[in-house]
């Protein structure tokens, strides 16, 4: 699957995978991935929050897990709150895992890692806020 830009697919993306695996989760209100979760938990996105330095707490409500790895249930979003340098080891978690959409939020992008996950046929969204898109997709 090539990477996904248009507003079709990326809607049809956030309507039909619901859950989420933030990654990079902080318990700072003013940091992107807390108010990003924040607004996905208001359209219904079951969320499963990962950061190794939170690891069982919770956050927002929600249980943190110290890897990917650790979520008990299937999940079809990994949503990336990471630096691009640190992106690697998150993906191949996430294809141990299994996932449908790899989402990078913008100033997280890894381009070898887009193109190793595209050419192995999954969904890649880049530099697009999944809230930004959440509320502008899912606003009907």
């Amino acid at each position: 699957m090539p990477v996904v830009s248009s507003d079709q697919e990326i809607k049809k993306i956030l309507k039909t995978q619901k859950r989420v695996a933030v990654v990079g989760i902080s318990s700072d209100p003013s940091r992107p991935s807390y108010f990003v979760s924040e607004v996905l938990q208001r359209y219904g996105f079951k969320l499963y929050f990962v950061n190794p330095k939170y690891a069982g707490q919770e956050i927002l409500g929600e249980k943190v897990y110290r890897s990917i790895l650790d979520i008990p249930d299937e999940i079809d979003i990994v949503d990336i709150f990471r630096r691009p340098v640190d992106v690697p080891p998150v993906a191949e978690e996430a294809q141990k895992k299994g996932f449908k959409t790899f989402w990078f939020q913008p100033g997280t992008v890894n381009e070898d890692v887009v193109k190793e996950l595209s050419q192995k046929g999954y969904n890649v969204i880049t530099d697009k806020c999944m809230k930004v898109e959440a509320v502008r997709l899912l606003e009907e």
